[in-house]
């Protein structure tokens, strides 16, 4: 950084910016920021100054000169309004979180910043750096840190109605409660989002978000219909916005239609114009996915979970329910491959379904104790027995009918005595 300042004038950005490159324009910017002129037009000036610099730190990935700007710019904040040092201090947050592996860093930022609002006394400004920490922090699988900071900040938000902010931390409450299993708090939590987002004008964005959020929450108590009609409704958001969650969204919308065995529509979706934009690896591991269903194959189910590891397994919404499908798919194959035998080995049923002995001992002996069906496994011999379908005794449900009518008969006869005795 130069030691003389430059004024801040329209001339200096005009200099910054036909610099012959970044570094000697980053270098124009700073000397900028250094102007000890506080009138209002090299107060505007500087916050343009902030703007670009902000921007081609950015594109240089220097993260660590970013976190140290929002430091250096603390004098200049008590100069100018709390609401645009508000709006600067996120823009240089958000700048860092567009740098790859920046998640420690941009921790360690919040936590300063939050640090600096408490004692500067910015509440409206702290309150969002706070619910930036926590997205961060769950992001960062530290749940408890994070739900403890929320915990109080939706307190302190209730009370003063910022109704916006609360939108977005009961959202991520919801998130958060997901994350950790707990589904009848993150139900809750996203129906006082809900609830708060239906009293003021909400952002497109923002409705995306609390849409994908219902839908996982309805696909995860199995209701696929409803949780399709949510996710369809946040991909429209998204995709107006041409925002990447979009592709989730769309992602998540195949899955649906896997899961109620419509995976004949995947292709008509995937070729359609809006989901053409989106073609790619995720799309592709969605429409492998669906043909395998259609196939039945167990085979081609786990070469597709293999080939798309990173959009299937580590997903962990796709994950859980295409281990759902999984088993399901692969209980309708036993089934039907043990459905001539009366008696079997184990090693052969195996074969014929291409999967590890033990794998498919273990299953079969599931299915029994779910009674899937009856039958018992010979381990000595290596063997399945499958037992005839029992035939209902039909003197369990006679019996019942009896006692229920000389229930009524008793029952008939108090209600006369109760009479005669009045």
């Amino acid at each position: 950084m130069a030691s003389s300042h430059l004024a801040a004038t329209t001339e200096s950005l005009a200099l910054a910016m036909e610099a012959k490159n970044p570094s000697e324009a980053i270098s124009i910017l700073y000397r900028v920021l250094e102007d000890p002129s506080s009138s209002s037009e090299a107060l505007r000036m500087k916050e343009q100054a902030i703007t670009n610099l902000t921007d081609l730190l950015r594109q240089e990935n220097r993260g660590e000169d970013l976190r140290s700007l929002l430091t250096q710019l603390r004098p200049f904040f008590s100069l100018i309004p709390k609401a645009k040092t508000a709006k600067i201090v996120r823009g240089i947050i958000d700048a860092v979180a567009k740098i790859p592996g920046t998640s420690a860093l941009q921790i360690a930022l919040c936590k300063e910043m939050v640090q600096w609002t408490r004692a500067e006394k910015r509440t409206f400004l702290r309150q969002r750096v706070e619910a930036r920490l926590a997205a961060l922090l769950m992001e960062n699988k530290e749940f408890s840190e994070a739900l403890t900071l929320l915990s109080s900040l939706v307190k302190e938000v209730r009370r003063l109605d910022d109704k916006l902010l609360l939108v977005d931390i009961d959202l991520l409450e919801s998130k958060l409660h997901f994350s950790l299993r707990n589904l009848p708090k993150a139900k809750a939590a996203l129906t006082a989002a809900r609830t708060a987002a239906n009293a003021i004008y909400v952002p497109p964005a923002q409705q995306g978000a609390i849409d994908l959020q219902s839908g996982i929450l309805h696909a995860e108590e199995k209701d696929y219909k409803t949780a399709y009609s949510y996710f369809f409704e946040a991909f429209e958001s998204f995709n107006a916005l041409e925002d990447p969650k979009a592709v989730f969204s769309l992602k998540y919308m195949l899955l649906c239609k896997i899961m109620v065995n419509q995976a004949d529509d995947v292709g008509g979706i995937i070729s359609s114009k809006a989901g053409l934009q989106y073609v790619g690896p995720d799309l592709d591991a969605m429409k492998a996915v669906a043909d395998a269903h259609s196939k039945r194959s167990l085979k081609l189910f786990e070469i597709t979970l293999r080939d798309y590891k990173v959009q299937l397994e580590e997903d962990p919404i796709v994950h859980r329910h295409l281990q759902s499908l999984y088993d399901t798919l692969l209980e309708q194959n036993l089934c039907r491959l043990i459905e001539p035998f009366s008696r079997v080995e184990i090693a052969h049923i195996a074969e014929l379904i291409e999967l590890p002995i033990d794998h498919v001992e273990r299953k079969l002996s599931q299915m029994i104790l779910d009674k899937k069906f009856a039958g018992t496994l010979d381990q000595g011999a290596g063997c399945l027995i499958i037992f005839d379908d029992p035939k209902t005794d039909a003197i369990y449900p006679a019996t019942l009918e009896t006692i229920s009518n000389i229930g009524k008969v008793v029952d008939s006869l108090y209600v006369r005595s109760a009479k005669i005795m009045t």
